[in-house]
């Protein structure tokens, strides 16, 4: 017999555990298709050889971002149409579908073809992965602040999408280095390739599962009656640079993915120049998701306790430290030295998982902010500018980052039996290991110091903002009705 679902007074399902799960599970389908990014560059750089054509491409794709999700938010922002459950659930389903080869796109292995066709196969499959990515991306972050408001719900459904996303990094971090490698820690372009395949079809599976099971609360149509103005991308841009809270959680989020997306590369070469264990390295990063896990059931309880703000800037405390930490290294590389990366990585991690638990919960504030200022909820344009801003940093830092690996000595320096270049890791001196070790902790700290900068000095909605905020947009919300 099938169990009938408890109602609250307004007729929806009341929130809980079902709620929180099926939001995991749409991040987890991003994640399927996000994750492999920062295998990119390791496939353009040592399979097709692009060197640093590589990070000028990066940068130039940038711009594609930059016209590609504010469009998009606008289109949603801006879309009256009636459908059938909810216009976000209805985008992200699109979307889903074309993950399904999006990522592939990006990993086409053809490393003989000259260079000329080696950047339009890279930017063609880029587009077209980042246009489905946004269009599923931008709104399902746009639906947290719809399935409730309490701030409680809300920092449950931001530490179960911190879940969702960890699992869909984790898995193909622990599992994908024993696929895409050679025997000889090189990688093998038709197997990334293939991952890539497979993951778009697990990432469409876990979308289908989160519409199906996803409830929206929130009743915000009384923002779009015919009394009000018609919708102004241009001013819901303006909107968007005054709301503190939005710049404040974007700046801290660019910071997080400058360590993440930035130092992923460098991470990668050090367990293959440095560690010289490939296999290894996932587990090292799977050990670092601990901290998450451990804080994510705490998460709700401790928000209700003491505020959203205030332990995200504690967490970026945490990770300041660990960051110093990981600038210690032993001579030779001993065991010592990668008990101490570990152990320096954990306590980064514990700072990055009181943060990443409750991030989603304040952009899903910082859109109500937006509408207790200017009376207009424009979550699609506030959601695409900081996923914009988040993109460019995922794009830069990684750009970046490998300019400076070149000029510490990770260049080109070997050719293939076709005439083309690539960089065989294999021939990269001890000098350039340890190099690139010190590059890793100064990346972890700068990504460290933005997200104190963004949490601690810029968002501005603590504890006691946020009820007072709450409490007045209730009241409006009611007597618009």
């Amino acid at each position: 017999m099938k169990k009938t679902p408890q109602l609250a007074e307004n007729g929806k399902r009341k929130f809980g555990m079902r709620d929180s799960v099926s939001y995991a599970a749409g991040d987890l389908g991003c994640n399927m298709s996000f994750a492999l990014k920062g295998t990119m560059a390791l496939f353009w750089t040592q399979v097709m050889g692009l060197g640093l054509w590589y990070s000028l491409l990066l940068v130039v794709v940038q711009v594609w971002d930059a016209i590609n999700d504010p469009l998009i938010g606008t289109i949603v922002d801006s879309d009256r149409h009636t459908y059938k459950r909810n216009k976000f659930l209805q985008y992200i389903w699109i979307g889903s579908i074309g993950l399904i080869v999006g990522g592939a796109c990006c990993f086409l292995p053809f490393p003989s073809a000259p260079v000329w066709a080696k950047i339009i196969i890279f930017i063609a499959g880029y587009v077209i992965w980042d246009a489905f990515y946004t269009i599923a991306n931008v709104p399902y972050g746009s639906l947290l602040s719809l399935i409730s408001n309490e701030p409680a719900d809300r920092a449950s459904l931001s530490a179960w999408r911190s879940v969702g996303s960890m699992v869909g990094n984790m898995l193909p971090m622990v599992i994908l280095p024993f696929i895409i490698y050679n025997e000889d820690e090189s990688l093998n372009g038709p197997r990334v390739f293939l991952a890539a395949l497979i993951m778009g079809v697990l990432g469409f599976i876990c979308f289908q599962f989160m519409i199906r099971n996803t409830e929206i609360r929130v009743d915000t149509e009384v923002t779009v009656s015919e009394d009000r103005p018609k919708f102004n991308v241009f001013k819901a841009m303006v909107n968007f640079y005054k709301n503190r809270p939005a710049v404040g959680a974007t700046l801290a989020a660019m910071g997080m993915f400058i360590g993440m997306q930035g130092a992923t590369t460098a991470v990668s070469v050090v367990f293959q120049i440095y560690f010289k264990n490939t296999d290894i390295s996932g587990v090292v990063q799977l050990f670092a998701m601990i901290p998450i896990l451990c804080f994510t059931p705490l998460a709700r309880k401790m928000v209700v306790k003491y505020g959203k703000k205030e332990l995200s800037v504690l967490g970026a405390v945490c990770s300041i430290i660990g960051a110093c930490g990981l600038f210690i290294i032993t001579p030779d590389n001993t065991g010592l030295d990668l008990i101490i990366y570990i152990l320096c990585q954990l306590v980064y991690s514990l700072g990055l998982g009181i943060y990443s638990t409750v991030s989603w919960a304040m952009m899903g504030d910082a859109i109500d902010y937006n509408e207790w200022k200017t009376g207009n909820r424009e979550e699609g344009v506030v959601y695409s500018l900081h996923s914009f801003f988040r993109k460019l940093a995922q794009g830069v830092g990684p750009a970046v980052a490998l300019v400076i690996m070149s000029s510490l000595g990770y260049v080109n320096n070997a050719v293939d039996e076709f005439g083309n270049e690539f960089i065989d890791v294999t021939l990269l001196s001890w000098e350039v290991a340890v190099n690139l070790r010190y590059l890793v902790a100064a990346l972890f700290l700068v990504s460290a110091i933005m997200q104190f900068i963004g949490l601690g000095l810029v968002y501005n909605l603590d504890k006691k903002t946020l009820a007072k905020m709450n409490t007045e947009l209730e009241a409006r919300r009611t007597s618009e009705n």
